[in-house]
């Protein structure tokens, strides 16, 4: 890099390990090293998933540091995902340290995932701000941060099947709620991540930012009411998804032209707004007898889909898709979802998935399996009104015919309904590209306090910026641009 290492922000990033966080956490960094050559992020993974990432394109200035695979296998997370969550909270901090201690050039900053629950007191041992990263929606943070509430009101614990449908309205921020909207922390087996879920929350006490991967004009009040609530800065810097790529259609982050893949040669050859994408996540999954309901429902319904299927499934047999269908083990899933021949998402409501949609503007079918999914899928359906429910409160079989019913209404371009969808579904993605175009509010547009020297990035669209001086003094600077670097000393 240019410059000297007195002169570089050398930021450290720590995602918790699940392609669900280690995405918005790569993307952010991506979008923070675009704001200037002096910054330096090292993205620290475990040496499994450093072979998970390390040939994707990046950077040049976003180096990969690993930790040694002390937690069990990403292969083997769905198998005791309890087991999972407490091995992170307790295997990874000591290896991290050791890792901090080696680092070159000084870390100047630190960014977490509040799930790395040990990140805040590290930081604060060494004097190296923390910021925290949520990569939840603003509104599952918020029910964790006021869990006392849920007490107080006598909502936990209780069993689903007695009071599920009672309605909780005394969150601040959230839309009326009932409890089987919550995540599943909150009951049955969900119970045994409960405790490092509220760690994760009530850790932002230890850090100097809080930063959601979701964008204030998605969640507006929640977030507000976050901001009067937490002493800690709350910004939002999202969308956390990978739109930057999006920009140059042709061309990687390492300069080689790349050929089209061939889902995306076979979404060309397709009608606009025909094609159904359908993906279930990268963790969890349908019973298999689910599965069949909807792979039979799918084909029934004469929609032409794009199906993301991982390579360990059996049900698809060979020549499955025919003339209408096309199955891949993996695609550029924004890309896809921007795709004009793209009329419709079968989801798992992961909060990344959900984001990439509303950014393409596409209506969704709801397939939530766990987790904050549950939630999602409330905000998708009766919040934003975008998106049709597939998966049945009962947990009964959802039928093939029943699917077969819901994949042609969600994609019938003639439905009065789905005509009302679609337009919610515009605005909605017309608000995420606002929050994009303009950035005035993310933290992207702010400062990093270096050790003894202050980096100013490219602020061309704010309107103002903080700098955080080593001391915790905070100066509000009004500035158009600012691109210098100044020390301490010199302020």
């Amino acid at each position: 890099m240019d410059g000297s290492a007195s002169s570089i922000c050398h930021v450290v990033a720590m995602p918790y390990p699940g392609r669900g966080h280690v995405n918005p956490m790569m993307n952010l960094c991506k979008q923070l090293v675009s704001r200037s050559h002096r910054i330096l992020v090292t993205f620290v993974v475990t040496e499994e998933w450093s072979g998970f990432i390390d040939s994707e394109p990046r950077p040049h200035n976003i180096r990969l540091g690993t930790l040694p695979n002390v937690i069990p296998s990403e292969h083997d997370r769905a198998n005791d995902f309890p087991g999972f969550v407490e091995a992170v909270a307790t295997k990874l901090e000591a290896p991290f340290e050791r890792l901090l201690d080696r680092l070159e050039p000084p870390v100047s900053a630190i960014i977490a995932d509040n799930y790395v629950v040990w990140a805040g007191g590290v930081g604060n041992r060494r004097n190296i701000p923390v910021a925290l990263l949520w990569t939840m929606s603003a509104s599952v943070f918020s029910v964790l941060h006021h869990f006392e509430l849920l007490v107080q009101n006598g909502h936990f614990p209780l069993e689903l099947s007695e009071r599920g449908q009672e309605v909780i309205e005394y969150i601040p921020g959230i839309s009326r709620t009932r409890i089987v909207d919550l995540p599943t922390m909150f009951h049955g087996n969900g119970r045994k991540t409960l405790g490092r879920a509220l760690e994760a929350a009530n850790g932002v006490s230890k850090a100097k930012y809080l930063l959601f991967t979701s964008a204030y004009e998605l969640e507006s009040q929640v977030i507000d009411a976050l901001k009067a609530k937490i002493s800690t800065p709350v910004y939002p810097v999202g969308p956390s998804i990978p739109y930057f790529l999006l920009e140059n259609e042709n061309t990687s982050l390492g300069g080689h032209d790349r050929p089209k893949p061939k889902y995306l040669q076979w979404l060309d050859s397709q009608p606009e707004r025909s094609v159904l994408y359908i993906s279930m996540g990268s963790f969890l999954s349908v019973s298999n007898a689910q599965l069949d309901e909807i792979v039979c429902g799918v084909q029934n319904s004469g929609v032409r889909y794009l199906w993301v299927v991982r390579e360990d499934t059996s049900v698809f047999k060979d020549g499955f898709g025919g003339d209408i269908g096309l199955v891949v083990p993996w695609c550029d899933q924004l890309r896809v979802l921007c795709h004009p021949s793209i009329g419709g998402f079968w989801t798992h409501c992961g909060w990344n998935s959900t984001l990439e949609a509303v950014f393409a503007g596409v209506p969704m079918l709801t397939c939530p399996i766990f987790y904050d999914q549950i939630p999602n899928r409330k905000r998708i359906v009766e919040d934003w009104k975008i998106g049709y429910d597939v998966k049945k409160e009962n947990e009964g079989l959802v039928t093939r015919d029943e699917i077969s019913e819901l994949v042609q209404r969600v994609m019938d371009p003639e439905c009065k309904e789905g005509k009302e969808m679609r337009k919610r579904a515009k605005e909605l993605q017309e608000a995420c590209h606002g929050a994009i175009a303009k950035d005035t509010s993310s933290f992207l547009g702010r400062v990093f306090a270096c050790g003894t020297h202050v980096v100013s990035l490219d602020l061309s669209c704010a309107a103002g910026i903080f700098l955080q001086l080593q001391w915790e003094i905070v100066i509000l600077v009004k500035a158009s641009r600012v691109s210098t670097i100044k020390t301490v000393a010199w302020m």
